[in-house]
């Protein structure tokens, strides 16, 4: 009997966790860019703690084990800005990165009062993109990475979650 993937608001002794995480699960994103600047790959213990203090942010935990997260923050438009969403390699493909947006999306909404989310993609990331797109999201522009990398923006409006979230 295997043990079931659970989702909860990420707390400071899951800092180490979501650092190498990360750093794992954003490998082939810079391999698909051939760009291992990309920030996910840069950012460091520190900000990644300074992270956890102030934004919402969420993990799936399979045990003890952290093998997925999330993290968004309101902007000054009023929108929410949802980023570095990673599952563990092993175990994408089973629900587990829509599961975690469906909880920022939620938090960001119902505590922080976001009227729409926002995210972004690097242009090939196709596997990234079908799940936004699944999830509601539509393309709304587009934008170049401090890393250089062309990246797609995609947004929905808060309450919009798709039937297979």
């Amino acid at each position: 009997m295997g043990m079931s993937v659970t989702i909860s608001v990420a707390s400071e002794q899951d800092t180490e966790q979501i650092f190498r995480l990360q750093y794992l699960c954003f490998q082939s994103e810079a391999a698909l860019y051939g760009n291992y600047r990309i920030a996910p790959l840069v950012q460091t213990l520190a900000s990644v703690r300074e992270e956890l203090a102030t934004d919402c942010v969420f993990v799936a935990r399979l045990g003890d084990e952290v093998v997925g997260c999330v993290r968004g923050n309101l902007t000054e438009d009023g929108a929410a800005a949802i980023g570095k969403l990673c599952v563990h390699p092993r175990l994408q493909g089973h629900g587990i990165g829509a599961r975690l947006l469906r909880a920022a999306e939620s938090a960001l909404s119902e505590e922080r009062g976001a009227k729409k989310f926002r995210l972004f993609t690097g242009h090939r990331s196709e596997g990234n993109l079908r799940l936004y797109r699944r999830v509601g999201y539509q393309t709304v522009g587009t934008s170049q990475g401090a890393d250089g990398v062309p990246m797609i923006v995609l947004e929905k409006q808060a309450g919009e979650y798709a039937a297979t979230a």
